[in-house]
């Protein structure tokens, strides 16, 4: 079996902290390994326990979250830091990927959607909220040097916005070509049952129902 993401959770409300901790305990991939409520403390935590995958809170005592993840980046940088908050504001988002941020996600989000986060986050994978990457695209297209008003945005999410492995897209560009699940599976020399797995994931982040609906956010968003 391979080995468990570890996790550490920095959030300062006890309620999302616990609620959190249970969503991802359920997960066999997923370990917690730590939870504070402050900025500080986090990074300390962060250091000290090495975990893969840092959740991160904004709004936090001390120092807040996005300094948390600078302080945390500078440290080390293998950390990969998740930003869990209720904030969805062009300033929050790009002060947060300007300080190392892997992902960003709404704590309106399904339990379903945060772990697939979580575990996109540690394979080296970006992570975006549907909300949230429609402001990232939407700045991305107005400049083609990735500058905002502020200044250069400094991360790597690239066209992969949603969180898809190598292999999602590898999937995912198949299904754009037409490829049905045993096509797919033969092409890239992988079981019905391992595509099957890729294409229910691929839809998961890319929030759509369908194939078809794949497809199109596929081509609009620029992933194929």
């Amino acid at each position: 079996m391979a080995n468990k993401v570890r996790v550490l959770i920095v959030e300062d409300h006890d309620m999302a902290r616990m609620g959190l901790s249970v969503i991802l305990s359920n997960n066999d991939r997923i370990e917690i390994v730590g939870m504070c409520a402050d900025g500080l403390e986090g990074v300390n935590n962060a250091i000290s326990l090495k975990p893969n995958v840092v959740i991160m809170d904004i709004g936090l005592p001390t120092i807040d979250g996005i300094e948390a993840t600078r302080k945390i980046k500078a440290e080390n940088p293998d950390i990969k830091v998740l930003m869990y908050t209720s904030r969805e504001g062009d300033d929050d988002i790009f002060d947060s990927f300007k300080a190392g941020a892997d992902g960003y996600i709404t704590k309106g989000a399904t339990a379903e959607h945060t772990v697939s986060a979580v575990l996109a986050v540690s394979e080296g994978a970006g992570w975006l909220d549907p909300a949230i990457a429609k402001v990232v695209l939407t700045n991305i297209r107005r400049s083609s040097d990735l500058n905002d008003k502020k200044g250069e945005i400094n991360y790597q999410l690239g066209k992969n916005l949603y969180g898809l492995t190598e292999r999602e897209m590898e999937v995912l560009a198949l299904i754009v070509d037409g490829l049905t699940n045993p096509q797919i599976a033969e092409k890239l020399v992988i079981t019905i049952s391992t595509t099957k797995t890729h294409v229910h994931s691929i839809l998961q982040k890319l929030y759509v129902t369908s194939r078809a609906k794949a497809v199109s956010t596929a081509i609009n968003e620029g992933l194929v």
